[in-house]
């Protein structure tokens, strides 16, 4: 490798890192606002089960994302001002504490530098159609099915006590929060594996498969789960207490329908290769279970503000990485 090439690696597991501790709160602000775990030992469960979902889930979302762009397009260049686009960004909204999405921030950036240099052409117009249609419909099967599962929930229990039922359900959470983790770790952290091997690809150092599946190198997957995994053990909390406290008041019923619903979501997602937004997902969920028992159990006005962040993720984080490439291409940076 070169040393452009490791420099550009390195970054992208810095941003797999800032990735999991920006979206620690979508695996365990549930259980942290229930007081199922304490913050330091959510984070730990969080992080094992990031980590451990290579084994659980193939690599369509990341052969995916590095074929979103043409190759003939992509240089290490692109891929660097992609990478800082998203990182940028990420940083700016854990600082405002707003849970936004690393996953479009990254394509954002990716898209954005490309589209400087080659022009929309360069883009993979299905791919970027079906991504941008799931910022809508992610948050809405989130939503649909915690409403489904809370429905249900009430409907079997009724009016028993809350007492036993929370103690059932805070040991139930810590098996939902357990899949959820999994789901967040095989859906966000393949995004990063996809940006290398786009990079890998540029520099002709790996060739995909005709498929372009079951082929991503073993040390692509380990250091993306293990940054991952990493970051969510440093825990964003800013974030957590929007995504815990903020959206509606939990508790052990509800965070188990809100990490169940999202699980499902991100498992559906991962095998059909989409990459979904974790933090759309979980507030869906979260949205739609406080919505169940009170609609104006919900603000709907910290709601709105998280919406608002979601729509400005793929342009904000574009405009910073397009910024990125035209400035790399004043001072001399060619590629």
């Amino acid at each position: 490798m070169s040393a452009a090439l490791i420099a550009i690696v390195a970054l992208a597991i810095a941003f797999d890192f800032i990735n999991g501790f920006h979206d620690a709160a979508n695996s365990i602000a549930t259980v942290v606002s229930t007081r199922v775990l304490s913050p330091r030992t959510a984070v730990v469960w969080a992080a094992f089960f990031n980590f451990v979902a290579f084994l659980v889930f193939d690599t369509h979302v990341a052969s995916n994302i590095s074929k979103g762009v043409s190759p003939s397009v992509v240089t290490l260049t692109i891929v660097g001002c992609g990478l800082l686009g998203a990182i940028i960004w990420d940083l700016l909204t854990w600082w405002w504490g707003l849970p936004t999405s690393s996953s479009h921030a990254l394509l954002g950036g990716f898209a954005g530098a490309a589209v400087v240099k080659a022009g929309f052409g360069s883009l993979d117009g299905r791919f970027f159609l079906e991504t941008g249609l799931f910022i809508v419909v992610a948050p809405l099967i989130g939503l649909v099915l915690a409403v489904v599962i809370m429905s249900l929930m009430i409907l079997i229990l009724g009016s028993k006590p809350p007492g036993p039922l929370d103690r059932v359900f805070r040991r139930l959470q810590l098996v939902s929060a357990a899949l959820y983790s999994l789901g967040h770790g095989g859906n966000d952290a393949q995004k990063t594996m996809g940006i290398i091997v786009a990079a890998l690809v540029s520099q002709g150092l790996f060739t995909p498969h005709p498929d372009g599946r079951h082929n991503i190198p073993l040390w692509v997957v380990l250091a993306c789960q293990a940054a991952m995994a990493a970051g969510t053990m440093s825990g964003g909390w800013r974030i957590v207490r929007t995504m815990g406290t903020k959206i509606t008041k939990l508790a052990p019923t509800g965070g188990f329908c809100a990490e169940t619903s999202g699980a499902i979501s991100l498992f559906l997602s991962t095998y059909l290769g989409i990459p979904v937004s974790t933090t759309h997902v979980i507030t869906g969920a979260i949205v739609g279970t406080g919505s169940v028992r009170k609609f104006s159990a919900v603000r709907w006005g910290v709601a709105s503000r998280i919406v608002w962040a979601w729509v400005l993720t793929v342009p904000g984080a574009a405009a910073i990485s397009a910024l990125s490439y035209l400035f790399a291409a004043w001072i001399g940076i060619k590629g």
